[in-house]
């Protein structure tokens, strides 16, 4: 049986949109590269950074030796995301407090034995400063950086200042049903579809004004937004240059089919680590290429097409140092997408799913607690066992997400 898109309407009326637009590549200006116009905001304040190796502006200055250039500003801490703060640290791993070798600035983890600032790394600061590139799907956990120091930073009377960067895979497509509190963890932690087609400036003024944050305190907000920015952008739009938000996140091919194949990381079956092509290869150990001659027939999705592929995960330091089936020969899909504007990532990995589960139920495994952390939902999961056709799951998706999209507006600076 085909699998036919729901919204097959709407999808094709963004297409227009974004072809009526045909934006050209031009210069973005970020947060960053505006804080001249704000100077006012730093004068005379002793400042912490919250950053990674993506803080650059467009003339490629480092945040942290634009600030340390600033007159009469004062940096005293830098404090850095997953992966570190120079984008190094493999997903998941904790990272070390440490001194900034250059500046001899204590560095301190926010993902290692703390989360969430705590008072000390916060002593004589002013004000905090975030700036990291987002990927643009709920469970990229740099938001839940950002928010968490916010909470610190109310708690603390220290104002909070956010410089906005683009969301790499557009400001328009919204996908996904709205997380479920009760999945809430540092892979999700609000109300909100995993692909929100939001900036992160955008996401901090909802979860600080709609009392997300712990306690319902509220942080002195400032954010700088960016100039030249339109929503129908994809990053390679923007003049920007690339750089890997984290380890596995190295183009923008990856990040288009990122909201959807992240997916495999909740089942035993490979998501492409350990490869150089994460998330645009599926495979495992016990299928054969045959398996997938018939996969576009089956999976009719737009904008979108798969082929058989082998391929052997390795472990990969920098990437990957223990990645499933390692060494093991698999089979598979690849993953090319055609045309990303009409192309649905989360509604394509679950079909994706759904196919694996489908062609070898015995095989196959759930990581359960992760895979409905992914989804923010056990619902997900359930409807693949339960044989749902994606039809029957694409609509209570588009349903379920109906409330955020009418929220979501409130919220938007572009």
């Amino acid at each position: 049986m085909k699998i036919l898109l729901f919204s097959v309407s709407v999808l094709v009326t963004l297409s227009i949109i974004f072809c009526a637009s045909s934006p050209q590549k031009s210069i973005v200006k970020t947060g960053l590269d505006r804080i001249g116009e704000y100077h006012n905001l730093f004068k005379g304040k002793k400042i912490g950074i919250i950053t990674n190796h993506t803080a650059y502006d467009y003339k490629d200055n480092h945040i942290i030796d634009i600030f340390l250039n600033l007159d009469d500003v004062k940096v005293i801490a830098l404090l850095g995301p997953e992966h570190g703060i120079r984008g190094t640290e493999a997903a998941g791993g904790l990272v070390d407090n440490q001194i900034d070798s250059k500046t001899s600035i204590p560095i301190y983890s926010l993902y290692g034995k703390v989360r969430k600032p705590i008072p000390e790394m916060l002593k004589g600061i002013d004000l905090l400063v975030f700036d990291i590139q987002d990927i643009g799907a709920r469970f990229y956990t740099y938001i839940y950086t950002m928010s968490l120091a916010m909470e610190a930073a109310a708690e603390n009377n220290i104002k909070y200042v956010v410089l906005d960067r683009p969301n790499p895979i557009n400001g328009i497509l919204v996908e996904g049903n709205i997380l479920e509190s009760n999945y809430a963890t540092f892979v999700g932690m609000y109300p909100i579809p995993v692909r929100h087609g939001m900036t992160v400036g955008e996401l901090a003024k909802m979860f600080n004004e709609e009392n997300w944050l712990q306690n319902q305190v509220k942080a002195e907000l400032t954010v700088i937004p960016m100039k030249g920015w339109a929503r129908e952008f994809w990053y390679d739009q923007t003049g920007l240059k690339w750089r890997s938000p984290s380890p596995n996140m190295p183009n923008l091919d990856v990040a288009t089919v990122y909201p959807g194949t992240c997916l495999f990381e909740g089942t035993n079956i490979s998501e492409g680590r350990g490869t150089y092509r994460p998330f645009l290869q599926i495979g495992a150990p016990w299928l054969n290429a045959g398996d997938f001659e018939a996969i576009n027939n089956t999976i009719n999705m737009p904008g979108v097409h798969f082929d058989p592929v082998t391929f052997t995960p390795e472990s990969i330091p920098s990437m990957s140092p223990n990645p499933k089936h390692s060494g093991n020969k698999l089979s598979g899909v690849s993953i090319t997408v055609e045309d990303r504007n009409i192309y649905p990532a989360y509604l394509t990995g679950i079909a994706l799913v759904k196919y694996f589960y489908d062609l070898n139920p015995d095989e196959f495994e759930w990581r359960t607690s992760h895979f409905d952390r992914l989804c923010g939902s056990d619902k997900i999961r359930n409807f693949i066992e339960q044989r749902k056709t994606i039809m029957e799951i694409e609509e209570w998706i588009n349903h379920n997400m109906q409330q955020f999209l009418e929220l979501r507006s409130r919220y938007l600076l572009y």
